[in-house]
C-alpha cells in the first residue's frame, strides 16, 4: 500500500513510524525545505516531496496517481481539505483522510467527500469530559468522532447492576452490553446472564444516553 502524508510535526513521524513497521510505501509532502531535509535523515525509508501540497503538479511528483490514501495534517483547515478534493478528484485516491483543528468544520468535510474526518478537539474534549465524570469507567473510547460511545466499567459490590441479569438491568434504548469480561474470559452475555462482582462489562450506546447507562449501571453520575 502506498500512503501520502502532508503536513509536519509529531503526528507525522508516528503515522510514518507505524505505516513503515507495516510494510507500507510512505512519501511526506511538506513546504519547508529545510524541515524536508530533516525528515529524510528522521525517516531514510521515505519518500520527501518539498512544496506546496495544494498544486497538483507536487501531488503528482508525490505519486498521487497511483497512491491507495491520503492523509492531510496541516494545521491549516482548507489546506487539508483542498489537497483530500484534488486527490480524490484528479488523481482517484480512493481513500482520502482529514485533520480539522475547527470541529465546526467536520460537517463541511463530510459533505465535500472526505473519506475520513478526524477532529482531534473533539475526540479529546469527549475523552476528558466523560472520563472525570466516573471514577469507576476505565476506559472509553469514542466512535465516528463521538457519535457512539464504547465504554468500559468495572462492577463493584455496591452497584445496583450486581446480581442482576441483562434482561432486568432495564437499560435504555441505544445502548447493549456487548461483552463481560469474567476471570480473563470474554463472555458475549445474553438476556438471562447475571453480573458478578469484578465483571467488566463493554458497553455500547449513544452518547446521550451514556449518563442514565451510568446510573442503572453504577447507581449514580458523579
Amino acid at each position: 500500500m502506498k500512503i501520502i502524508i502532508v503536513g509536519g510535526g509529531k503526528i507525522v513521524h508516528f503515522l510514518t513510524k507505524s505505516f513503515l513497521s507495516k510494510g507500507y510505501e510512505v512519501t511526506i509532502i511538506h513546504e519547508d525545505h529545510e524541515y524536508c531535509k530533516k525528515l529524510s535523515r528522521k525517516h531514510p525509508k521515505t519518500t520527501v516531496v518539498h512544496g506546496k501540497p495544494t498544486n497538483p503538479v507536487i501531488l503528482e511528483d508525490a505519486g498521487a496517481s497511483y497512491s491507495d490514501a491520503i492523509i492531510a495534517v496541516t494545521l491549516q483547515d482548507p489546506e487539508n481539505l483542498i489537497v483530500c478534493q484534488i486527490a480524490e478528484k484528479m488523481y482517484q485516491i480512493p481513500k482520502t483522510f482529514a485533520l480539522v483543528n475547527d470541529p465546526k468544520n467536520i460537517e463541511i468535510f463530510n459533505k465535500l467527500g472526505v473519506t475520513k474526518v478526524i477532529s482531534t478537539a473533539s475526540i479529546v474534549s469527549s475523552m476528558i469530559e466523560q472520563k472525570v465524570l466516573l471514577e469507576d469507567m476505565i476506559n472509553l473510547t469514542p466512535i465516528e468522532e463521538g457519535k457512539l460511545a464504547l465504554v468500559e466499567v468495572v462492577a463493584q459490590s455496591e452497584h445496583p447492576m450486581i446480581n442482576q441479569t441483562l434482561e432486568n438491568l432495564q437499560l435504555p434504548e441505544n445502548s447493549l452490553v456487548g461483552c463481560i469480561i469474567r476471570d480473563g474470559k470474554a463472555i458475549i452475555p445474553r438476556g438471562k446472564d447475571e453480573i458478578l462482582t469484578g465483571d467488566r462489562l463493554v458497553v455500547l450506546c449513544l452518547p446521550e444516553v451514556q449518563s442514565q447507562v451510568m446510573k442503572t449501571l453504577l447507581g449514580r453520575v458523579e
